[in-house]
This record gives C-alpha cells, structure tokens and sequence, in this order.
C-alpha cells in the first residue's frame, strides 16, 4: 500500500465570502460552513471561532479534534463513517497542516470531555494549544444524555468530521507544498536488506470497552468494542479508518487528529529500511472481562510470533481497568521471545505517591510514562471562555468537581480554575506528541 499525503501548511486562519486557500491563510465562509454543520437536525445551536497559539483563550467542555482532509479521487475522509466503506492508505489524500477542527459543547460536558488553554501557563499541557484552530461550539437536542456523565456526543462530534471535510475540499484542485510518502511492501515481498533488521510492530490498545455501542473508537465505522486483535497496515490509521471515541478520562484519550497524524507510526516509518523492518501494526482491544483481557492478549502474541516480530511497543488508550490489557499484552509478548515497551500515563495520585498502574508484572520492564492523570493543575482566569466553564465543575469531567472539602470547586467564581490533569484535552499524548519527561528524587 502507498500513501501520499499532500500538505499545506497554514499559517492564519480568517472568515471570508468564499472558503479558500491562499499563500498560507486559510479563509472560511462562516455560513456556508454552519449549514454544513446543520445538516444533523439534532445540532440545535452552532457557532465557529478562531483561536490561534497564543490567546488568552479558554475552551471547555472539549469533546473531539480533527484534521481538515480530502481525499483525492472522491470518497470520504472517514471511510464508513461519513460515507461510503472504502480501503483507506492508499491514493493520494490532502491534508491543512497545523491547524484542527475543534469541536466544543456550548453548554452541557461529560466525563469523557476536556479543557484547552491557548495562551499562558495551561498551553503548555496539551499539544491543541500549538495549532490554529476553528472551534465548532454547539448545542444538540439529544436531551437523553445532556446531564449524563458519560455521553456519546455523536451530533457533535459527527458534525466535527464533516465541517473537517468541508474544510479540507478547499484544497481538492491544488498541488500540495509538500508530499510525504508512506509505502511498505508486502511481508512476504520485502528486500534481503528489509529482512535482515529486526521485525518491529506497533500494538494499538483503542479504547473499546463499552458494551453499548456508540461510545467507543470506530474502525471503519465498525465499533472497537465488537474487534478482536487484527493486523492493519499502518496507512490506514493515517488515512482515516480510526475514529475516536466517546470515552475514557480525556487527558488518555486519542482523538481523530491523533489517529490521522499517530507519531509512533511515523516514527517507525523513519527507522524502516534503516534500523528495523517495520513489519505494521496489531490493533487489539481493551476489555472489561479477565477471560477477554487474557484472550486478547493470547492473539496478539500468536499474531506477533506468526509475523515474525522480534521486537513491538505496545500503546493503550486510557488506564485503570485497561492497565489489566495492556500488561497481560506486554507479558505474553514477552513470553513469546517479544522485546516489548510500553507507552501510557499512570495513575500515581495527587501526591504521585501510588501504584501507577492497576496491575504490573516484573516482565513489564520497559514503559515510557507520559504523566500522571491526577496531577493538580491550577489556573488563572482566562480573558476569554468559548463553550461553558461550568461544564469543568458541574459536569462531571473526569479532572473536575463540583466541590471538595479541601479544595473546594474546580471553578473558583473569578474564573480561575483547579483541576486534575485528568480533564486536559488529550493532555498525556500517548501515541508519541508527550514532552513530559519524569524526574527521579
């Protein structure tokens, strides 16, 4: 399979009479791209924002983030999600760098939700705070789920993919700036040069551990929750064919914008041919049950010693119960002759002092930690606020609180904020964006 992903790099973002590209500015006609947003009946209030690195701009409840894209030659963006099935990571697809769609509730927040700060000392938390953003902020009448905890979110966050694509159409009849090539011969076609280096594979743990569908990651449209352990071509999680979920505690959480630019991945395709043969990527599952944990985990290393791997990096999406998938994973790699390392954030309290991970093996010798969930952060008031700060406390995101006996409420009434890292927009960076470094006393 080849890829080529043809970029254009933004450097400002404007609303205009026409939605163009030109010279690095990205102009967008604001009502031709709200009457996209409004084809879901269910979106009952939309507005669009700019906010770039910089502005002194909070957003919260933050609930999904994606890439503007087209895809060369028709099809959608998001093959069995908004439209047709079709294969992705192959062609040719057209890509706005640095910049996202950001898709933000005007009101109502859940468990799964998160916060970004552009400007000040809460930049440096999460990776969205470094790109150009048009901010959806939206309301829906999906009254079922609007003072639940946890939400599917799906107007919103189905508007989001196809305002991406809308935006992205922008750009169908130019030649990219740049074109970045990802192409990997077949396993059993590969150079004598390929062959000789160590077998390498990447296992990605997407979040799937909701039973009822519509919470969880997709792969082609296909609930993760109904996967077991599959080989993909890495091209595919580029190109479009993974879509991110509704839940799990944001600062773990791997939004669409994560799937479509997945560093690890990209890492990988650096070192191929050069330091290892990246062989692809084993995409398995987190599960609720010990008995499916240990399945899974099983599949996953017949998959690896049946490929031929030598060595793999294991990632999860989120932690507490998937801690339990992600170590029996590393373990029966290891078990099957597999050098493993793991990717993940921990769970250490607010003292840093506990257990990082639910479950551990002295197998398990090589994680890389990308933070502590429950980290305090704590935050000045912002000059601005798109979507509702209240949301922070009174909705029950998973880093914050309506009220403590010590700390009181997440949401101090001058607009200042305390909080866990928890509620951080896809904060921890799991899939390789992480700056964190840990400092050993």
């Amino acid at each position: 399979m080849k890829l080529e992903l043809g970029h254009f790099y933004v450097k400002d973002i404007v609303f205009g009479d026409k939605t163009y590209y030109k010279d690095g500015v990205l102009t967008v006609n604001k009502e031709e791209a709200l009457n996209v947003v409004k084809e879901d009946e269910h979106i009952t209030e939309a507005d669009l924002e700019i906010v770039s690195p910089g502005d002194m701009v909070r957003l919260v409840p933050v609930k999904e983030a994606i890439e503007p894209r087209h895809r060369i030659g028709g099809g959608p963006v998001f093959p069995g999600v908004t439209g047709d099935l079709m294969q992705a990571g192959n062609g040719r697809t057209l890509a706005l760098k640095g910049c996202s769609v950001l898709v933000v509730g005007k009101h109502w927040g859940g468990f799964q939700d998160g916060l970004i700060d552009m400007g000040g000392e809460g930049a440096k938390y999460t990776y969205f705070s470094q790109l150009k953003n048009i901010v959806l902020v939206a309301d829906t009448d999906e009254e079922f789920e609007k003072r639940e905890q946890q939400k599917k979110n799906k107007a919103l966050r189905w508007a989001g993919m196809r305002l991406a694509e809308y935006i992205g159409s922008c750009v169908a009849e130019m030649e990219p700036e740049e074109v970045e090539t990802y192409e990997l011969n077949p396993l059993t076609k590969r150079t004598k040069e390929e062959n000789d280096l160590p077998n390498v594979a990447l296992v990605l743990q997407p979040q799937s551990q909701m039973e009822e569908l519509g919470y969880n990651d997709l792969v082609y449209g296909w609930d993760c929750n109904r996967m077991v352990p599959t080989f993909m071509h890495p091209n595919e999680v580029l190109d479009g064919a993974m879509i991110s979920g509704s839940f799990m505690p944001c600062s773990s959480k791997w939004s669409t914008y994560d799937f479509q630019n997945l560093p690890m991945i990209k890492r990988l395709y650096q070192e191929h041919g050069k330091t290892i043969n990246f062989v692809g990527i084993i995409m398995s599952n987190l599960n609720v049950a010990l008995e499916q944990k240990e399945r899974a985990a099983l599949f996953v290393a017949q998959m690896a010693k049946s490929l031929g791997v030598d060595a793999a990096v294991v990632a999860e999406e989120g932690y507490g119960n998937p801690d339990a998938d992600f170590i029996a994973c590393i373990v029966a790699l290891e078990d099957a002759g597999v050098k493993t390392v793991g990717l993940t954030n921990e769970c250490t309290g607010r003292d840093g002092a506990s257990q990082p991970l639910v479950t551990l093996d002295p197998k398990a010798d090589a994680i890389v930690s990308c933070g502590n969930v429950s980290e305090l952060i704590k935050l000045p008031p912002m000059e601005k606020v798109i979507g509702e700060l209240q949301a922070l406390a009174r909705d029950g995101l998973s880093g914050g609180w309506e009220g403590d006996e010590v700390l009181g409420s997440s949401v101090k009434e001058d607009g200042s904020i305390i909080m866990e890292n928890n509620a951080m927009f896809c904060g921890d960076r799991v899939v390789g964006w992480s700056t964190k470094t840990m400092v050993e006393y």
